[in-house]
């Protein structure tokens, strides 16, 4: 497995799991295990990833996630968080692109963990995993990154949001995309109803990508 970064480029969730997966936002999946390999190709950066069923998106990178990849700034301000990191394709990037910084990638799924986690060591990047409720009280972060599973229900995804924001230093800030058909809309306003200035940076292939400044 191998990681390719263009330094001279610019710098700068969300599928229905397949029939008899299961559900990719529990603690440990019922799917049988199907590992798989994908490769997720940027202008400014190619690897390749392991996968597995029960895991968001095991087929190929979510177009939702790529799309965000490609808007993000090459160095974020950190701590960076990957929220609901899945095999890492964020939070893999992120690391690549900037191998000085701090990066978190956290996920309730306990496989997702295991291949974030081994995602990064074969690429050789430093990315901490970690389940939720591990992530030191006392840490908080420059930028979360998400792909959020908006498949948990709305209130869920509120509560975890607000927790996560919540997490953010002053002048931090959050990417997010999510689908329209999924609610992108309704959650930007959402946002903007807690405080938060939120900035639709691109709208593309059905998807929004949202920044967001909390109050």
């Amino acid at each position: 497995m191998a990681v390719v970064v263009d330094p001279g480029s610019p710098s700068e969730a969300s599928v229905t799991p397949a029939r008899g997966e299961g559900h990719y936002f529990t603690d440990d999946p019922s799917a049988r295990s199907r590992p798989r390999s994908v490769r997720l190709v940027l202008p400014d950066l190619t690897i390749d990833l392991a996968t597995d069923a029960g895991t968001f998106s095991p087929d190929r990178v979510d177009p939702g996630t790529k799309l965000l990849l490609g808007e993000l700034p090459g160095r974020l301000p950190g701590p960076v968080l990957d929220l609901g990191c899945g095999y890492g394709p964020i939070a893999c990037t992120v690391a690549a692109r900037d191998p000085e910084a701090e990066v978190w990638a956290i996920d309730v799924n306990r496989r997702a963990r295991e291949l974030c986690e081994r995602n990064a060591a074969e690429l050789g990047l430093r990315v901490h995993v970690a389940a939720p409720q591990d992530v030191p009280d006392d840490l908080r972060f420059g930028c979360v990154v998400s792909n959020p599973p908006i498949r948990i229900g709305k209130a869920a995804l509120h509560e975890l949001l607000e927790h996560w924001l919540g997490r953010l230093t002053d002048g931090g800030e959050a990417w997010l995309v999510v689908n329209r058909h999924l609610g992108a809309d309704s959650l930007a306003a959402w946002l903007r109803s807690q405080g938060h200035e939120v900035e639709r940076v691109r709208s593309r292939q059905g998807y929004r990508i949202l920044r967001v400044r909390p109050a």
